[in-house]
């Protein structure tokens, strides 16, 4: 088992920054990837960035590259989100996963196996 613990959410501004973290905790050695998600109300999850634990490779959706950053720090078994010049349409419960296996596309969400409960991410216009 793994477990994951989201915090950093909160209100910003738009064009402001917020950074995200997951700490992972349990069967650390076997995690694969770290993936963060979003959920706007009413909306499906959307995939918003990726990072292969050991080799450190990363993956971005259009919709946030050149703007939001995914990071890790082996040691602290933590993975980041920087979020910059957020805009309106960032707002969403953002949720960090991990998947065991290489064996599917990183933005597909049912191949992470386990995931946190969630941040909340607010910008204001």
């Amino acid at each position: 088992q793994v477990q994951l613990v989201e915090s950093g959410g909160g209100l910003v501004q738009a064009g402001g920054s917020l950074r995200l973290s997951c700490a992972a905790s349990g069967r650390t050695l076997s995690i694969y990837a770290m993936a963060w998600f979003r959920q706007a109300p009413g909306k499906e999850r959307e995939f918003v960035a990726a990072i292969t634990w050991s080799g450190g490779r990363t993956f971005s959706a259009d919709s946030v590259k050149g703007r939001f950053t995914i990071s890790r720090d082996n040691a602290k078994n933590t993975v980041y989100l920087q979020m910059n010049s957020l805009k309106a349409e960032d707002a969403a419960l953002y949720s960090c996963a991990a998947r065991l296996k290489s064996n599917s596309d990183y933005a597909y969400d049912r191949a992470y196996a386990y995931w946190g409960q969630g941040t909340q991410v607010t910008v204001s216009s």
